[in-house]
């Protein structure tokens, strides 16, 4: 039988399998052997023991597609990055750090703009036209008046998507729009798990309705990506790429340089201020990270 992996504790793994419920599971010794540790999010085949209390064991863990590094989830299709379009206003220096560390793990990203009635049109896409130029899927709800959730709902359908973005901006009403029964789902989940009661610091994910997961993110509140060099970075800005070319030196990182193309496109209009100063922060950041 197989399943996605929900949530584990303290070496029991709950196991999400469509159309038969959860199991709560041990992994064999053999994972341990070989130095394979299962991650919320991995699909796995399990051997049933007890149908009736739904117990078994792990069996395999099948290949990864992705893994990323905080919080330790495997297989996530898609981070949904969720900003509110006022109250409180987007930290765009945040979204542009989200946006690196998933551009650096792999992950397609989508950005969904929280609470766009109370905004204007016109005050919407002032600063939501900036990352869509640059290639991003941005879509625009209201939690409250159930706008632009249909959308949504299209883009997560049979994907796993990690929830991502800062607190306040509606993340917790939006996943219950996107389900109505997502309540009952997590309650069935609590109720297995009674020894989980202490466990909010832990990567959990939620069935909502046949492939279609959902995880929160309790540990994407910072910018921490072990091993990113400065010069790493601009390769995570598409729209840099367009304009690397017209650099006189190869390697240039587009923050002093002569005849640098970015900053060309810059000068044109063709690359976003707001983005490139956030892009020479990050710069200054990773360029003050201690070398041990």
């Amino acid at each position: 039988m197989q399943g996605k992996i929900i949530k584990g504790i303290s070496g029991f793994y709950y196991i999400h399998v469509a159309g038969s419920g959860i199991y709560e599971c041990k992994a064999k010794g053999v994972f341990r052997n070989q130095n394979i540790k299962p991650l919320v999010g991995d699909n796995v085949e399990i051997a049933v023991l007890d149908e009736e209390h739904k117990k078994g064991n792990i069996e395999k863990v099948l290949p990864r597609e992705n893994e990323l590094i905080r919080p330790a989830v495997a297989n996530i299709d898609l981070a949904l990055i969720i900003f509110a379009a006022a109250k409180p206003q987007p930290n765009f220096n945040l979204l542009d750090r989200f946006l690196v560390m998933m551009e650096y793990q792999n992950v397609p990203v989508a950005i969904c703009f929280n609470k766009t009635d109370l905004v204007t049109e016109e005050e919407l896409h002032a600063f939501a036209d900036i990352y869509a130029a640059c290639g991003y899927r941005t879509l625009y709800v209201s939690a409250k008046e159930e706008k632009g959730v249909d959308a949504l709902l299209e883009l997560l359908k049979g994907k796993t998507a990690a929830v991502a973005g800062p607190s306040g901006v509606g993340k917790s009403s939006l996943v219950n729009r996107l389900q109505p029964n997502i309540t009952m789902q997590t309650g069935e989940v609590s109720r297995k798990i009674e020894r989980g009661r202490h466990t909010t610091r832990h990567s959990e994910i939620i069935p909502i309705g046949g492939d279609t997961y959902i995880m929160g993110t309790p540990g994407f509140s910072t910018l921490y990506i072990p091993g990113m060099e400065k010069e790493d970075l601009k390769g995570f800005y598409p729209e840099f790429r367009k304009w690397e070319p017209y650099c006189r030196f190869q390697g240039c990182n587009h923050i002093s340089e002569p005849d640098c193309g970015v900053r060309q496109g810059l000068e044109e209009g063709s690359i976003s201020l707001l983005r490139y100063e956030n892009y020479k922060l990050l710069y200054e950041e990773l360029k003050a990270v201690r070398k041990y």
